[in-house]
């Protein structure tokens, strides 16, 4: 990995860790645990899109591990993981059918699939099935999230040339 990549990378971790820092000490906007609208995400979705798949893993991981340690919420570990890993490699899968214009429908699909990996990693942990009925509540919020988390990437994107020049 080339220095300068090297760099960006480690400054869009430290940009996703401290939005999900932040994100993590304000108290919910809705009575429904859960919810929130995943800012630190922008970073791996622009780190994919302008630097590569390993690096966009690398911000990923690095902020879902470090993010757990920093802010206490170890058993959020476990849940951050499998949906960021399921929304990864859907993300992976799919970025080639979504160009910078289309990002957000692409982020909106991956927020849904973050939820269902988190419900996934719930139904294993309590050993109940019940806990998918939360599914639809979530899914609602996912797609209100990844629509916002992928409009900020694809604006940022589309008009990125006209900042740098």
């Amino acid at each position: 990995m080339k220095t300068k990549k090297l760099v960006f990378t480690a400054i869009l971790t430290a940009l996703a860790l401290v939005a999900f820092s932040i994100e993590a000490a304000i108290p919910p906007i809705t009575p429904i645990y859960g919810i929130k609208l995943g800012i630190a995400n922008v970073f791996t979705l622009f780190a994919l899109y302008t630097l590569g798949p390993y690096e966009a893993a690398a911000v990923l991981f690095v902020r879902i591990t470090l993010g757990s340690i920093f802010t206490g919420q170890a058993v959020s570990f476990i849940y951050s993981l499998s949906g960021g890993l399921l929304s990864f490699i859907l993300m992976l899968i799919l970025k080639r059918f979504f160009q910078k214009d289309k990002v957000w429908v692409l982020s909106v699909l991956c927020a849904i699939a973050h939820n269902v990996g988190q419900i996934i990693a719930a139904v294993i942990i309590t050993q109940t099935f019940q806990i998918a009925f939360y599914l639809p509540v979530l899914l609602i919020s996912g797609i209100i999230a990844g629509a916002f988390t992928g409009l900020c990437v694809q604006f940022t994107l589309l008009h990125l040339k006209r900042f740098v020049n």
